[in-house]
C-alpha cells in the first residue's frame, strides 16, 4: 500500500534509510527512497486519438507546486517519453501519476520539496491525464500525437517482447496463488478458528506483495483496489478500512474474530476481482523496470520501518515478497538488458543476489511465514537490509530509460 505516514515508534528504523536517501542527493531520481512507479496497461496508449503534430522532444517537465502540475511540453510525439519531475515547493504534494483511463501507467512518489526524479514510458497517440493529489488543480491533460517511428526488429526488441510475456505469466501465477491462499485464510476467519487464521495469514500475504504495483495501477474514481486489499489503519477513513490488515489486527492484537466474517468475504471478492483484471493485461518493458523500482520503494518506505505488519510482525515476509517481485521483473528484462547495457545487467543481478543472501540469514522454518519476526531484528540488521535495498535500487532505476527506446 503506497503513500503511508511513518509512525513515531518507527523513527529509529527509518533513520538508516533516510541517511541513504540524503546521500543520493536531490535531482538524480535514482533512489528508491524518493520515487517509485508500478507496472500498468498494455502498451501505454490511450483510447481515442489526438491529431496535430506534437513536440519532437521525448522529455517532459513536470513541476509540482501547490497549484498543480501541468506538463511541458504538451503535446509530444508518440514513442519513448521521459518525464522529469521536480517538487519546487509543494509541501502537500509529493506524488504524480500519468493515467490512461482507469490505469496508472507511471508515477513518482514521496518527492519532498527540492527533490526530483524521472520515469520513462513508450506512449502511443492519445489523451492522457497527469494527476498530482493534493494540489489545488490536481489534474492536467497531456496529449501524445502521431504514429510511432519504426525502428526495425532487433535482438533486443525481440528479447524485450518475450520478457513482457514472461512477466505477464508470472503476475497471473502469483494472483492465482493469492486467490488460492486467501480462500483457506478467509475460511478460518469465518469459522472463528484463530490458530488456523494466524498460520494462514502470512501464507496469503506473500503472493500479494510480489505483484503489489500491479494492484496499485487499478484505480477508478474513488475506487482503489490496492487500498481495499492492503490499507493499514490510518491510510483510509475508518469507515472504508477493509482487507488484510483489518483481519491482522483482529487476529494478532484483539485475538478475536467476532464480526470479521464479512471482512474475510470481501477480501476474497477483491482478490478474485484482481485476478479478473490482470487476465488480459500486457506490459511494456519500461513498466517492468518502473514496477521493480516501485517494489523496492515499498520496501524502503513501508517494510523496513516495521510498520507494514504492525500486529503480526511478519514484515520480512512482505519484504521478501517485494524483493522477489522486483527481481522477477528484472529477470524478465535481463536477457535484453545484457545486450543493451551489460554492465548494468551484471551489477543489478549481483546486488539482487546479495540481498537474497542477506534475507536468507533471517529465515526460520518454525514461523508460518518462514522468517523471524521483525521485532527480533537488531538495529544493525535493519540497517544492513536498508543498505542492501538501496544498493540494488540505484542501478535498477536506470533500466527503464535504457529499455524504453530499444
Amino acid at each position: 500500500m503506497k503513500i503511508r505516514a511513518v509512525h513515531a515508534r518507527a523513527a529509529a528504523l527509518v533513520a538508516p534509510l533516510a541517511l541513504l536517501a540524503a546521500c543520493g542527493g536531490s535531482g538524480s531520481g535514482s533512489d528508491a527512497a524518493s520515487a517509485s512507479a508500478g507496472p500498468a496497461a498494455a502498451s501505454g496508449s490511450a483510447s481515442g486519438s489526438a491529431s496535430g503534430s506534437g513536440s519532437a522532444s521525448g522529455d517532459v517537465q513536470l513541476v509540482l507546486t501547490a497549484d498543480g502540475c501541468a506538463p511541458t511540453p504538451s503535446p509530444v510525439r508518440s514513442g519513448p517519453v521521459t518525464f522529469h519531475v521536480t517538487n519546487k515547493d509543494a509541501t502537500a504534494v509529493s506524488e504524480i501519476e500519468l493515467r490512461s483511463g482507469a490505469r496508472i501507467l507511471g508515477e513518482k512518489e514521496n518527492l519532498a520539496p527540492g527533490f526530483s526524479g524521472s520515469f520513462s514510458l513508450d506512449l502511443g497517440a492519445g489523451d492522457y491525464v497527469v494527476h498530482c493529489p493534493g494540489a489545488t488543480h490536481d489534474t492536467a491533460p497531456f496529449q501524445v500525437t502521431g504514429a510511432r517511428a519504426s525502428t526495425g526488429a532487433t535482438d533486443a526488441t525481440s528479447l524485450l517482447a518475450q520478457g513482457t510475456k514472461d512477466y505477464a505469466a508470472y503476475v497471473k501465477t502469483q494472483v492465482d496463488g493469492l486467490v488460492t491462499a486467501t480462500a483457506p485464510f478467509a475460511a478460518a476467519v469465518q469459522r472463528g478458528d484463530l490458530a488456523a487464521a494466524r498460520t494462514q495469514y502470512a501464507k496469503a500475504r506473500v503472493f500479494y506483495e510480489r505483484i503489489e504495483p500491479v494492484a496499485e495501477s487499478f484505480v477508478s474514481g474513488s475506487s482503489n483496489l490496492d487500498a481495499d486489499i492492503d490499507a493499514r489503519a490510518g491510510d483510509v477513513p475508518a469507515a472504508q478500512w477493509r482487507g488484510f490488515h483489518v483481519l491482522e489486527k483482529a487476529i494478532f492484537k484483539d485475538r478475536s474474530l467476532k464480526g470479521m466474517a464479512p471482512v474475510a468475504a470481501t477480501l476474497v471478492s477483491n482478490v478474485t476481482k484482481l485476478k479478473t483484471l490482470v487476465a488480459g493485461v500486457q506490459y511494456q518493458p519500461a513498466e517492468l523496470a518502473n514496477g521493480a523500482v516501485g517494489l523496492l520503494d515499498e520496501v524502503s518506505k513501508n517494510k523496513v520501518t516495521g510498520e507494514e505488519e504492525r500486529y503480526s510482525h511478519v514484515d520480512l515476509v512482505d519484504f521478501s515478497g517485494n524483493v522477489e517481485g522486483a527481481e522477477q521483473a528484472f529477470a524478465s528484462l535481463q536477457p535484453a538488458l545484457a545486450t543493451i547495457s551489460p554492465d548494468v545487467a551484471k551489477t543489478v543481478a549481483a546486488r539482487f543476489a546479495a540481498i537474497d543472501a542477506l534475507l536468507d540469514q533471517h529465515r526460520d522454518a518454525r514461523q508460518p511465514g518462514g522468517f523471524v519476526l521483525y521485532t527480533s531484528l537488531t538495529p544493525a540488521q535493519v540497517r544492513a537490509l536498508a543498505q542492501a535495498v538501496h544498493a540494488v535500487a540505484e542501478p535498477l532505476s536506470t533500466v527503464a530509460a535504457k529499455v524504453v527506446g530499444a
